[in-house]
Protein backbone atom coordinates (compact mmCIF):
# COMPACT_ATOMS: atom_id res chain seq x y z
CA UNK A 1 0.00 0.00 0.00
CA UNK A 2 1.29 3.45 -0.88
CA UNK A 3 1.96 5.56 2.20
CA UNK A 4 -0.41 8.30 3.30
CA UNK A 5 0.16 11.05 5.83
CA UNK A 6 -0.57 8.60 8.64
CA UNK A 7 1.11 5.51 7.19
CA UNK A 8 3.42 3.74 9.60
CA UNK A 9 6.92 3.72 8.11
CA UNK A 10 8.72 2.16 11.10
CA UNK A 11 7.02 -0.42 13.32
CA UNK A 12 8.44 -2.34 16.26
CA UNK A 13 5.91 -4.96 17.37
CA UNK A 14 6.88 -6.47 20.76
CA UNK A 15 10.52 -6.70 19.66
CA UNK A 16 12.93 -8.42 22.04
CA UNK A 17 16.67 -9.02 21.73
CA UNK A 18 18.66 -11.22 24.09
CA UNK A 19 22.42 -11.60 24.29
CA UNK A 20 22.74 -14.84 26.20
CA UNK A 21 21.15 -14.25 29.61
CA UNK A 22 21.07 -10.46 29.08
CA UNK A 23 17.93 -8.86 27.67
CA UNK A 24 18.98 -5.74 25.76
CA UNK A 25 15.56 -4.90 24.30
CA UNK A 26 12.38 -6.00 26.06
CA UNK A 27 9.15 -6.22 24.02
CA UNK A 28 9.60 -2.81 22.42
CA UNK A 29 6.62 -1.50 20.43
CA UNK A 30 6.84 1.72 18.38
CA UNK A 31 4.90 3.20 15.47
CA UNK A 32 6.55 6.05 13.55
CA UNK A 33 4.71 7.65 10.65
CA UNK A 34 5.78 9.14 7.33
CA UNK A 35 7.64 12.44 7.62
CA UNK A 36 8.13 12.11 11.37
CA UNK A 37 11.41 12.78 13.15
CA UNK A 38 11.53 10.43 16.13
CA UNK A 39 14.23 10.62 18.78
CA UNK A 40 15.16 7.60 20.90
CA UNK A 41 16.80 8.62 24.17
CA UNK A 42 18.14 6.63 27.08
CA UNK A 43 21.12 6.12 29.38
CA UNK A 44 24.10 4.02 28.34
CA UNK A 45 23.08 0.40 27.89
CA UNK A 46 19.39 1.26 27.48
CA UNK A 47 19.03 -0.67 24.21
CA UNK A 48 18.92 2.30 21.80
CA UNK A 49 21.65 1.17 19.42
CA UNK A 50 20.56 -2.47 19.61
CA UNK A 51 17.05 -1.40 18.56
CA UNK A 52 18.45 0.65 15.70
CA UNK A 53 20.71 -2.18 14.51
CA UNK A 54 17.76 -4.56 14.42
CA UNK A 55 15.76 -2.05 12.38
CA UNK A 56 18.50 -1.83 9.74
CA UNK A 57 18.99 -5.59 9.58
CA UNK A 58 22.33 -5.88 11.35
CA UNK A 59 20.86 -7.89 14.24
CA UNK A 60 18.00 -10.38 14.30
CA UNK A 61 15.34 -9.93 16.96
CA UNK A 62 15.04 -12.79 19.42
CA UNK A 63 11.27 -12.34 19.06
CA UNK A 64 8.79 -9.84 17.70
CA UNK A 65 8.37 -8.21 14.31
CA UNK A 66 9.97 -5.19 12.66
CA UNK A 67 8.44 -3.54 9.58
CA UNK A 68 9.63 -0.73 7.32
CA UNK A 69 6.85 0.78 5.16
CA UNK A 70 4.77 -2.26 5.95
CA UNK A 71 7.46 -4.73 4.86
CA UNK A 72 8.96 -7.26 7.23
CA UNK A 73 12.63 -6.48 7.87
CA UNK A 74 13.57 -10.19 7.91
CA UNK A 75 11.34 -11.85 5.32
CA UNK A 76 11.36 -8.95 2.84
CA UNK A 77 14.95 -7.82 3.38
CA UNK A 78 15.84 -6.92 -0.27
CA UNK A 79 12.79 -4.65 -0.61
CA UNK A 80 13.46 -3.05 2.78
CA UNK A 81 17.10 -2.32 1.92
CA UNK A 82 15.97 -0.20 -1.04
CA UNK A 83 13.84 1.94 1.26
CA UNK A 84 16.15 2.75 4.14
CA UNK A 85 19.45 4.43 4.83
CA UNK A 86 21.69 4.10 7.87
CA UNK A 87 24.35 6.44 9.22
CA UNK A 88 26.14 4.76 12.16
CA UNK A 89 28.05 6.54 14.89
CA UNK A 90 31.33 5.49 13.23
CA UNK A 91 31.01 5.77 9.42
CA UNK A 92 32.31 2.84 7.30
CA UNK A 93 34.43 4.89 4.89
CA UNK A 94 36.83 3.32 2.37
CA UNK A 95 39.98 5.32 3.05
CA UNK A 96 41.61 4.65 -0.33
CA UNK A 97 38.80 6.41 -2.26
CA UNK A 98 38.30 10.13 -2.71
CA UNK A 99 35.20 11.68 -1.20
CA UNK A 100 33.48 11.88 -4.58
CA UNK A 101 34.42 8.31 -5.44
CA UNK A 102 32.98 7.09 -2.16
CA UNK A 103 29.63 8.75 -2.82
CA UNK A 104 29.61 7.36 -6.35
CA UNK A 105 30.40 3.88 -5.03
CA UNK A 106 27.55 3.94 -2.51
CA UNK A 107 25.16 5.29 -5.17
CA UNK A 108 26.12 2.43 -7.48
CA UNK A 109 25.04 -0.11 -4.85
CA UNK A 110 21.52 1.35 -5.07
CA UNK A 111 21.65 1.70 -8.88
CA UNK A 112 21.12 5.44 -8.63
CA UNK A 113 20.86 7.19 -11.99
CA UNK A 114 24.13 8.98 -12.72
CA UNK A 115 22.57 12.35 -13.50
CA UNK A 116 20.52 12.22 -10.30
CA UNK A 117 23.58 11.09 -8.37
CA UNK A 118 25.71 13.95 -9.62
CA UNK A 119 23.05 16.59 -8.97
CA UNK A 120 22.33 15.34 -5.47
CA UNK A 121 26.01 14.85 -4.65
CA UNK A 122 26.86 18.40 -5.75
CA UNK A 123 24.17 19.77 -3.46
CA UNK A 124 25.26 17.62 -0.51
CA UNK A 125 28.96 18.44 -0.92
CA UNK A 126 28.12 22.15 -0.99
CA UNK A 127 25.62 22.01 1.87
CA UNK A 128 27.90 19.93 4.12
CA UNK A 129 31.01 21.99 3.33
CA UNK A 130 32.87 19.14 1.61
CA UNK A 131 33.51 20.69 -1.81
CA UNK A 132 37.17 21.51 -1.17
CA UNK A 133 37.80 17.93 -0.04
CA UNK A 134 35.80 16.11 -2.72
CA UNK A 135 38.91 14.94 -4.60
CA UNK A 136 41.00 14.21 -1.53
CA UNK A 137 41.64 10.66 -0.31
CA UNK A 138 39.30 9.87 2.58
CA UNK A 139 42.16 8.67 4.75
CA UNK A 140 42.97 12.33 5.35
CA UNK A 141 39.44 13.26 6.42
CA UNK A 142 38.69 14.11 10.02
CA UNK A 143 36.10 12.04 11.89
CA UNK A 144 33.49 14.77 11.41
CA UNK A 145 34.21 14.99 7.68
CA UNK A 146 33.86 11.23 7.32
CA UNK A 147 30.53 11.37 9.10
CA UNK A 148 29.26 14.11 6.80
CA UNK A 149 30.56 12.24 3.76
CA UNK A 150 28.73 9.04 4.66
CA UNK A 151 25.56 11.05 5.30
CA UNK A 152 25.94 12.64 1.85
CA UNK A 153 26.40 9.22 0.25
CA UNK A 154 23.31 7.79 1.94
CA UNK A 155 21.16 10.81 1.07
CA UNK A 156 22.12 10.50 -2.58
CA UNK A 157 20.24 7.18 -2.55
CA UNK A 158 17.10 9.10 -1.45
CA UNK A 159 15.97 6.76 1.34
CA UNK A 160 12.35 6.96 2.45
CA UNK A 161 13.40 5.96 5.96
CA UNK A 162 16.64 7.21 7.53
CA UNK A 163 18.28 5.81 10.68
CA UNK A 164 20.92 7.90 12.46
CA UNK A 165 23.02 6.81 15.44
CA UNK A 166 24.34 9.83 17.37
CA UNK A 167 24.28 12.00 14.20
CA UNK A 168 25.86 15.13 15.72
CA UNK A 169 28.75 13.35 17.46
CA UNK A 170 32.05 14.67 16.13
CA UNK A 171 30.51 17.63 14.30
CA UNK A 172 31.45 21.26 14.92
CA UNK A 173 28.69 23.74 15.84
CA UNK A 174 28.22 25.02 12.26
CA UNK A 175 27.96 21.51 10.85
CA UNK A 176 25.56 20.56 13.63
CA UNK A 177 23.30 23.50 12.73
CA UNK A 178 23.42 22.53 9.06
CA UNK A 179 22.55 18.94 9.88
CA UNK A 180 19.58 19.95 12.02
CA UNK A 181 18.21 22.12 9.23
CA UNK A 182 18.77 19.35 6.69
CA UNK A 183 16.93 16.77 8.79
CA UNK A 184 13.90 19.04 9.15
CA UNK A 185 13.97 19.66 5.39
CA UNK A 186 14.04 15.92 4.72
CA UNK A 187 11.06 15.32 7.00
CA UNK A 188 9.12 18.12 5.31
CA UNK A 189 9.70 16.23 2.06
CA UNK A 190 8.30 13.00 3.49
CA UNK A 191 11.38 11.20 4.76
CA UNK A 192 10.90 9.40 8.07
CA UNK A 193 13.84 9.71 10.49
CA UNK A 194 14.70 7.64 13.55
CA UNK A 195 17.68 8.88 15.54
CA UNK A 196 19.45 8.08 18.77
CA UNK A 197 21.26 10.78 20.70
CA UNK A 198 22.63 11.68 24.10
CA UNK A 199 22.21 15.40 23.35
CA UNK A 200 18.93 16.27 25.01
CA UNK A 201 18.88 19.87 23.79
CA UNK A 202 19.20 18.68 20.18
CA UNK A 203 16.39 16.18 20.64
CA UNK A 204 14.16 18.79 22.26
CA UNK A 205 14.74 21.17 19.35
CA UNK A 206 14.49 18.66 16.52
CA UNK A 207 12.14 15.82 17.27
CA UNK A 208 8.42 15.61 16.59
CA UNK A 209 8.17 12.84 19.18
CA UNK A 210 10.60 11.37 21.66
CA UNK A 211 10.80 7.89 23.16
CA UNK A 212 12.71 7.39 26.41
CA UNK A 213 14.05 3.88 27.03
CA UNK A 214 15.88 2.23 29.91
CA UNK A 215 16.89 -1.40 30.43
CA UNK A 216 15.42 -2.24 27.05
CA UNK A 217 11.92 -0.97 27.86
CA UNK A 218 10.04 2.05 26.59
CA UNK A 219 9.33 4.24 29.63
CA UNK A 220 7.49 7.04 27.88
CA UNK A 221 6.99 8.60 24.46
CA UNK A 222 5.24 11.60 23.02
CA UNK A 223 5.68 15.19 21.98
CA UNK A 224 7.52 17.52 24.30
CA UNK A 225 4.16 18.88 25.48
CA UNK A 226 2.95 15.37 26.29
CA UNK A 227 6.15 14.47 28.14
CA UNK A 228 6.03 17.71 30.12
CA UNK A 229 2.42 17.00 31.09
CA UNK A 230 3.35 13.50 32.23
CA UNK A 231 6.18 14.54 34.54
CA UNK A 232 5.41 18.18 35.31
CA UNK A 233 8.93 19.15 34.20
CA UNK A 234 9.62 22.03 31.82
CA UNK A 235 12.77 20.84 30.04
CA UNK A 236 13.63 17.53 28.40
CA UNK A 237 16.64 17.11 30.69
CA UNK A 238 14.37 17.23 33.72
CA UNK A 239 11.87 14.86 32.07
CA UNK A 240 14.67 12.43 31.21
CA UNK A 241 16.15 12.45 34.70
CA UNK A 242 12.75 12.02 36.32
CA UNK A 243 11.88 8.99 34.19
CA UNK A 244 15.27 7.27 34.31
CA UNK A 245 16.27 7.78 37.93
CA UNK A 246 17.28 4.51 39.66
Amino acid sequence: MEPTDRTAMIEFDRVTRDFGPTRAVDELSLRITEGELYGCLGPNGAGKTTSLRMAVGLLRPTSGTLRIAGRDVLTEAPAVRRLRGFVPDTPPIYDHLTGWQYVAFVASLWNVDRAQRDADAERMFTLLDLQEARNQICQGYSFGMKKKLHLAAILVTRPRVLFLDEPTAGLDPRSTRTLKDLLRELCAGGTTIFLTTHLLDAAEELCDRIGIVAKGRLLAEGTMSELRARTGDARLEQVFLSLTEP
